[in-house]
């Protein structure tokens, strides 16, 4: 603050002079100006003052850059349906959760395969969230069963208790690393006593930094990446109350994301 203030002092104290027909040189000294550069000077500083300032990109303007990415990737759902495969990561993950009938959030379920499209096959129900319209419409081809839900996974609310699992595969480094830390949270919550939770997450294999908050290249397209160290990671997760059961770093697609399997740690 101190700093700022002495930012703020030396600035206005500048334009003081300025308006008053001195500044003050390199050596400290003060001198004067003609009335013309005097007179342009004095403009410079108002047009400065009262144009608006730029600013970093906001929440809002993210997420409509991401809305619009992933609308257009609706259009070629098609011809790249199979260059993901997670069979391997989620009969690994179902395997854990010892139930015929149970009730997954999937956040950032995208056209409902193939998360929402494996656990309805095994009889589960599902409820799906994402922010993409053209996704969302997908989903009612290739998952009809789940129950979705047009809507931020960083906004949306549900009971406690709600859910005995939650996925969110390649979603949640696509909201910014300061909202992290509530959103484990808020899993937390709507997961039942000793429900499990699998998600995504950006690490140095993939963007090149220990923590990141940018913007990389996915199919032609610049999205928005956000992440932290993973020892910050675990040790987030265990302050909320989970016990994590699994870091595995895995290649799908060409591309290096770690998945974590945690478990909400009984009271």
């Amino acid at each position: 603050c101190r700093f700022k203030s002495g930012l703020r002092y030396h600035y206005f104290y500048s334009i003081f002079l300025i308006f008053s027909g001195f500044t003050r040189n390199r050596s400290g000294k003060e001198v004067g100006y003609s009335s013309t550069v005097f007179f342009k000077l004095r403009i410079d500083i108002v047009y400065t003052a009262l144009s608006p300032q730029p600013s970093a990109p906001t929440k809002k303007i993210v997420n409509n850059q991401l809305n619009k990415i992933y609308d257009a990737f609706a259009q070629t759902y098609e011809e790249n349906r199979g260059q993901f495969d997670m069979s391997d990561v989620l009969d690994g993950f179902y395997s854990t959760l010892k139930l015929e009938n149970g009730k997954l959030l999937d956040l950032g379920c995208g056209a409902g395969e193939p998360v929402a499209r494996y656990f309805t096959d095994h009889n589960w129900s599902v409820v799906g969230v994402d922010f993409s319209e053209q996704m969302i419409q997908l989903a009612s081809k290739y998952a009809p069963e789940m129950q979705t839900m047009h809507a931020d996974i960083s906004e949306v609310a549900f009971e406690s208790n709600q859910f005995d699992a939650i996925i969110a595969s390649y979603s949640l480094f696509h909201i910014s690393v300061d909202k992290h830390t509530d959103m484990f949270k808020r899993l937390h919550k709507w997961l039942c006593p000793n429900g499990k939770a699998l998600f995504t997450y950006a690490t140095e294999e993939y963007t090149g930094k220990k923590s990141f908050d940018g913007y990389k290249n996915f199919m032609g397209q610049k999205l928005y990446y956000s992440h932290k160290a993973p020892d910050e990671l675990y040790i987030d997760l265990e302050d909320i109350g989970f016990n994590i059961d699994s870091i595995d770093y895995r290649n799908i697609g060409g591309e290096t994301f770690l998945w974590v399997t945690v478990s909400k740690r009984p009271l």
